[in-house]
């Protein structure tokens, strides 16, 4: 026969794992629905308000996925009258800024989309605004630096003074046009050149539709260079300055929504985790991520002063 302490030890024990289970699954609901951090109030704030969904594209663009995934879920969100596209940012590689600009584009198609520019919104950051129905900047962003760009270096004669003799086997004449190794024939700089032309007739394009602006005009800003939001404003390349603030309220006059809208940025929920482990370091090596952008192979819608 068991005796009553034991029994009575075990149910004690049985009890408190019940209560722990309980603890814990109170706690995972608690912090699913409350949104600690930075999002928290705007989450709360949001119920009984139009919404408006805040995508942000901060640092060098070498990825397109996860704000393309974000683009098209606020598009498709029957909750979400509109579309703020944050940008701090100097572009980074072609492909993930014409994929980003090519979800606004779709996105346009179901609501209103503004891109608000804060201290940065240059080369692909500027080609990610072009597509969007209103660009917002501050006076002081810089922005614009419509151009390509693709970094390469001759390290020839360093490697012949330590001693290093380079040896390549390749199928063509072109296989290893922009070796670091050996300087480039007249022939290979025609080709990277045609391809670097291209690649910018593609950007002018876009501003050029983007902006309702004749391609010769874009042509005349299209040189590289970079203009602050006034500058900006005053040749058309963007519609109106200010903040975040300004955004929103252009944003919800756009998409008729009358009173504050409440702001809803992706994965709020987690964002005190989020910050923990990742953001706020990451923040500290966004130099070191454009520096990395800016020397990896490739061409690039990239403002760089290096």
């Amino acid at each position: 026969m068991e005796n009553p302490a034991t029994s009575s030890n075990k149910k004690g024990l049985l009890a408190g794992f019940i209560l722990l289970i309980a603890l814990s699954a109170g706690f995972i609901a608690l912090i699913s629905i409350l949104p600690f951090g930075g999002g928290g109030s705007e989450k709360i704030a949001s119920i009984g308000k139009d919404k408006i969904g805040v995508v942000e594209v901060f640092g060098a663009i070498m990825t397109a996925e996860e704000t393309v995934k974000q683009i098209k879920e606020y598009a498709n969100d029957k909750s979400i009258k509109a579309i703020i596209i944050r940008i701090d940012s100097p572009g980074g590689a072609v492909a993930p800024s014409q994929e980003i600009h090519d979800a606004i584009i779709a996105a346009r198609q179901k609501k209103k989309v503004v891109a608000s520019m804060a201290t940065l919104g240059a080369s692909g950051g500027y080609y990610i605004a072009v597509a969007a129905d209103k660009i917002i900047c501050n006076p002081g962003t810089l922005t614009g630096s419509i151009g390509v760009i693709m970094n390469l270096m001759n390290v020839q004669e360093l490697m012949g003074k330590i001693g290093v003799q380079p040896m390549v086997v390749k199928s063509g004449e072109f296989k290893d046009t922009g070796s670091a190794f050996r300087p480039m024939t007249d022939r290979e700089k025609k080709v990277v050149q045609d391809m670097i032309d291209d690649v910018y007739g593609q950007f002018v394009a876009a501003v050029a539709k983007g902006r309702n602006m004749p391609e010769a005009k874009v042509r005349e800003l299209a040189d590289g260079r970079v203009y602050t939001g006034n500058q900006a404003k005053n040749n058309g390349m963007v519609d109106a300055l200010g903040g975040m603030e300004e955004a929103v309220k252009l944003t919800a006059q756009l998409a008729g929504i009358s009173g504050e809208p409440a702001l809803v940025r992706h994965e709020e929920k987690m964002l005190w985790l989020k910050e923990l482990m990742s953001e706020k370091m990451a923040g500290k090596f966004d130099w070191l991520l454009n520096e990395v952008a800016v020397h990896k192979p490739g061409v690039y819608y990239l403002w760089s002063m290096n």
